[in-house]
Formats: C-alpha cells, sequence, structure tokens
C-alpha cells in the first residue's frame, strides 16, 4: 500500500513582503514574497498549508499572534486576520533572496456562476490578493509538518477544483516519474486551463469538468475511473461536494485508509472553515 513520509518543522512565523505579483488565470493571482526569514523555511510536501496574516483593511496593521517558549499567544490589541494556502512553489537562493509563490482565487469558484458566496477566495484574502503590490507585507506561519507524496506507488489519482490546483500541481511535480496519473479537475470554465503548464498538463492524464455544463459531472467522472489495485487517490476542494466522492472511494469502490486522501479546502456558505475538521461528520476518518 502507498505510504507517506511525515517531517516536521520547526514553528515560525515570518514576516515577509510583496516582490511580485501575476495573473495566472482571470480568477487566480500568484504573489511572490521574499524576507530574510525564508532562508530556513522548508515545504515539502503536495499538501502543506501555511496560515498567511493580512492587514487589517480597516486600518492597514498587520496583527500577527507571537511565539514564545510557552506556546502561541495572541496579541491584546488588534485583529487576527488568517487563511490557510499551500505553498505554489518556494526556490531557495543560497546566493540572492529565497522567493515563496502563493496562489489566490480572487472570489469563491461558484461567485461568476450564479452562487455568490464567500468561502473560499472572496472576504479579506481575495481583496488583499487583488490589490496586492510589490513591498506589501503579511506574515506566514507554519508549516508545521509536511506528508511527503509516495514514493511507492505506479497509479495515483488527483482530484481538485481551484482552491487545490496549487496542491495538484506539487503532486505532479514530487509523484514518481514513472506512476500513471489521472487528474479530474473541477473548474469554473475553460479559463482556467492555462494554470497547467504544458509540462504539467503532459505529466497526467488530464479531464476538465466545467461547473457551466451542469451539476454532478465530478461524481460521473469518478465512478467511471478504473482503480487499479494499489492506487492512490488524493481529492480536495469544496466539503459538500466531495462527501460523496469519499463515500465512493471508500464504500463502493472499497480503498483502504492508506490509499485515499480526500480534504476540503472550503464549504460554501462558511466563512475560513478549518480543512482539519472531517469531511463528513457522519462518517468521520
Amino acid at each position: 500500500m502507498p505510504t507517506r513520509e511525515h517531517v516536521r518543522h520547526e514553528m515560525a512565523i515570518r514576516r515577509l513582503s510583496v516582490s511580485h505579483v501575476e495573473q495566472v488565470t482571470p480568477s487566480i493571482v500568484r504573489v511572490t514574497f521574499i524576507g530574510d526569514a525564508l532562508n530556513d523555511f522548508s515545504s515539502p510536501g503536495p499538501t502543506d498549508h501555511v496560515k498567511v496574516f493580512f492587514p487589517d483593511p480597516a486600518n492597514g496593521k498587520l496583527t500577527v499572534p507571537e511565539l514564545r517558549a510557552d506556546g502561541i499567544h495572541r496579541p491584546t490589541d488588534g485583529v487576527i486576520i488568517s487563511r490557510d494556502y499551500t505553498p505554489r512553489q518556494f526556490r531557495p537562493a543560497p546566493f540572492g533572496a529565497a522567493e515563496l509563490d502563493i496562489d489566490f482565487v480572487l472570489h469563491s469558484p461558484d461567485h461568476a456562476h450564479g452562487n455568490p458566496t464567500d468561502p473560499a477566495g472572496g472576504g479579506p484574502a481575495s481583496a488583499w490578493a487583488a490589490a496586492a503590490k510589490p513591498g506589501d507585507e503579511v506574515a506566514i506561519g507554519g508549516p508545521r509538518g509536511s506528508r511527503l507524496a509516495p514514493q511507492d506507488v505506479t497509479d495515483a489519482v488527483l482530484i481538485a477544483d481551484e482552491t487545490a490546483l496549487p496542491s495538484l500541481t506539487r503532486w505532479l511535480d514530487t509523484l514518481p516519474e514513472s506512476a500513471r496519473i489521472t487528474a479530474l479537475i473541477d473548474a469554473a470554465d475553460e479559463e482556467v486551463e492555462p494554470y497547467l503548464t504544458e509540462e504539467q498538463a503532459a505529466r497526467a492524464s488530464v479531464e476538465w469538468l466545467y461547473r457551466i455544463d451542469g451539476p454532478g459531472q465530478l461524481d460521473e467522472a469518478v465512478r467511471s475511473l478504473t482503480l487499479p489495485e494499489g492506487v492512490y487517490v488524493w481529492a480536495a476542494g469544496e466539503a459538500s461536494t466531495l462527501i460523496p466522492v469519499r463515500r465512493y472511494l471508500k464504500q463502493e469502490a472499497g480503498l483502504q485508509p492508506d490509499q485515499l486522501d480526500v480534504q476540503g479546502y472550503w464549504k460554501r456558505g462558511v466563512v475560513n472553515r478549518d480543512h482539519h475538521e472531517p469531511l463528513d461528520p457522519s462518517d468521520p476518518d
């Protein structure tokens, strides 16, 4: 069965500044951060996450917790505004400035198609990213730990919506070169496709599922998959959408726990959902 090594990291809160902003797709912006605090940064796992702390839009003040010997302390004044993100890419630079890329969805994935909610990309994080410019400051905490991609797999299935594309591309970068990879991407429309580079798209058999074409496509695509013995399946995105996917893979397809990792990165109608919460409260892991 696939095995994923766990790596622990020393907890740190790093203050960083923006060096570059790139519009990757109409709904996704890539912000590159720099700072001396990145010199000892590490994020080797495809599902790593950091907590990004943003300035208060009301007054521009950046408030972050303080790390002490006895734990993490919240300041007595100021408003802490934070969201979790997967680092898209970290580039250590022994002879220059290390760089960290984080991708932001500028609005919730369904906002432009009749479901204006504020879970994944809306709110202060989205507003900050939309206006980000060189010199702007944030802070990041973590990652506290990493789960590395399994190196003993021959077949893998990756399922993601826009919010999980950074993790999906990191899976493509870190799975064994010999692995056969199928990727199902649940996207608003074809404007998201340029997110994948040609090299990344060639790394897997990619099926784009556009929500503008109607509901239920992801369920149908998952049920049509051929799942070889020992396959590893990772899925992340909107929690409610992934509940039936997880139930099928566990209960009907019979995948074992070490073959399956399904994470709800956001949930319709819920602001700043904790992705550590059970995806399906009626069937927690």
